[in-house]
């Protein structure tokens, strides 16, 4: 497998999760959490619409910009995942980033 397919794959998968569990959020939230959870899945949506267009255009940079940016997303959800003191929810996240993290390494390299 190429470091562009990985990179992609791994970082689609990651942004396709966050999507699942904002909708999973707002679908079960109330009140005030439940407006949190609409925008969380706003964002979400867009970074997985994101995470597709590397699929369609080839853009190594683009490419980059988006596995960054889950990157980014993975290592904060595990900080949460710390906050809340729940393993699956810390290490979960934080190894998805320093896959993804691996795989951008990977990809610069083969540049």
């Amino acid at each position: 497998m190429t470091p562009f397919i990985l990179c992609a794959l791994i970082s689609a998968v990651s942004a396709l999760v966050s999507l699942g569990f904002s909708i999973a959020a707002q679908r079960t939230a109330t009140g005030a959490a439940r407006t949190m959870a609409l925008y969380a899945c706003a964002r979400s949506l867009a970074l997985f619409v994101a995470s597709v267009v590397p699929f369609l255009s080839g853009s190594v940079g683009w490419l980059l910009a988006v596995a960054w940016s889950m990157i980014i997303v993975q290592a904060l959800d595990a900080v949460v995942g710390m906050t809340v003191k729940d393993n699956v929810k810390t290490f979960g996240p934080a190894g998805t980033a320093l896959l993804n993290l691996a795989a951008v390494i990977w990809l610069i390299q083969s540049t």
